[in-house]
């Protein structure tokens, strides 16, 4: 099985929740020359971000998620000890974590893994997360980048509350906003510095607010 075949494969097995073969289909792409930014970039952020896809049109619901979630957590294991050696794209530090009234994690949890792999550090507050909690820890990390998501439309007026805290209190970290029902007119219209629709644009948001801070 050539590289492309074997990177078709990972897709289709994270997407599908099977992670029995992920662990060696990585290790295979990783023996062939392909680097661990580039396995979750170009394959594990695109599958997940169909998962997201599928969930949004009603074909997955929160099981098929989870093993998914799995799946791709499975791939994780394998990349994380060759990202911690690589030259890291970029540096700051982020908070991130699902505005309050939202438990929905996995598209969080990708945006955080892909921008700990490009090199930030990653403050993780979780799920339900009020905007008090979001400005206290840009506070108390000096943080570059406040990352909130959401999954539900009603509880995404929770990001309005983290920008405008923010702004009350100070906060000189830039902020970001993405989830399913987010849009690029919502962040504008709520004072937000950027919108990020998949994680992997995200990665790129994030990068490019750090160059004009």
């Amino acid at each position: 099985m050539n590289k492309g075949a074997k990177a078709s494969q990972l897709k289709t097995e994270i997407i599908k929740g099977k992670r029995k073969l992920v662990p060696d289909l990585v290790n295979e792409l990783l023996k062939s020359g392909m680097e661990a930014y580039d396995v979750i970039i170009q394959i594990c952020a695109p599958a997940m971000s169909e998962v997201g896809t599928l969930y949004q049109e009603g074909e997955y619901f929160v099981p098929e998620i989870l093993m998914s979630a799995k799946a791709f957590e499975a791939a994780m294991e394998i990349l994380r000890p060759y990202l911690a050696k690589m030259d890291k794209k970029a540096g700051g530090t982020v908070i991130i974590g699902v505005c309050a009234g939202d438990i929905h994690t996995i598209g969080k949890n990708l945006v955080a893994t892909m921008l700990e792999a490009a090199g930030f550090n990653i403050i993780d507050l979780g799920k339900d997360v009020p905007a008090i909690e979001f400005v206290k820890a840009a506070k108390d990390n000096d943080a570059d980048l406040i990352g909130v998501s959401a999954l539900m439309t009603t509880s995404m007026i929770g990001m309005k509350d983290v920008v405008d805290l923010a702004k009350a209190e100070g906060i000189k970290a830039k902020i970001m906003v993405g989830g399913g029902p987010v849009s690029e007119e919502y962040a504008k219209r709520i004072g937000a510095d950027g919108y990020g629709q998949d994680a992997k644009e995200a990665v790129d948001l994030a990068v490019r607010l750090m160059g004009v801070q």
